[in-house]
């Protein structure tokens, strides 16, 4: 099935502690159903100091489920994503506007 989310789309978090932040996401794990996005869902990581890098309290952006996710439309609202054909390539658009994506 083709990915309604992908990495580099503005997304908006609809549940939980971050709700309605907005951010792009950085990476997709299509298998287990999560993505990493840019400035939400911040974890404290405590690391020991190496000759690569300073070590302390660095923090980290954690998976978050993509059923959580909404991709943002031109308006800047959340919208649901719709699939479509157009000259023969199947293209994504959004469902309150009817923009491709």
């Amino acid at each position: 099935m083709a990915a309604k989310l992908r990495k580099g789309d503005k997304v908006v978090v609809l549940t939980g502690r971050d709700a309605s932040k907005q951010g792009e996401i950085v990476s997709v794990d299509p298998k287990a159903g999560k993505a990493i996005v840019e400035g939400v869902n911040m974890a404290i990581r405590h690391t020991r100091q190496s000759q690569a890098s300073q070590g302390g309290r660095i923090p980290k952006a954690l998976p978050i489920d993509m059923s959580n996710l909404a991709i943002v439309d031109a308006n800047g609202k959340a919208t649901r994503v719709g699939f479509r054909m157009e000259d023969g390539k199947k293209v994504r658009f959004a469902k309150t506007t009817g923009d491709v994506i």
